[in-house]
């Protein structure tokens, strides 16, 4: 079973092509769910009208796909709520950004 470190560095190759720095730094990944036969997410975007959403998405599919064994099931969720805000961000993105 794959554990949840694993999936995260997949994801820290998942760049927001807005502003260079990847999912997890920027806090765009809200959920990780984890079991034998099934991985889920729910990720969102900074803004609801970031133009970047599908194409994040569809990078996020492709890293996990990868690294999962085929017959894991993948869902990949877009969410909305709670709305992203910039305390979400990790201190090196926040460093990144100028956003202290």
């Amino acid at each position: 079973m794959m554990d949840t470190e694993t999936l995260r560095l997949a994801l820290k190759q998942v760049i927001d092509p807005e502003l260079g720095i990847n999912i997890i730094d920027l806090g765009l990944v809200y959920r990780l769910d984890i079991s034998e036969q099934h991985v889920e997410i729910d990720l969102t975007m900074t803004s609801p009208a970031c133009p970047m959403g599908e194409l994040i998405v569809d990078d996020v599919e492709d890293k996990l796909r990868a690294i999962l064994p085929a017959s894991t099931a993948l869902e990949v969720s877009l969410v909305w709520e709670p709305p992203w805000s910039p305390e979400r961000m990790s201190p090196d993105a926040r460093r990144w950004l100028g956003v202290e």
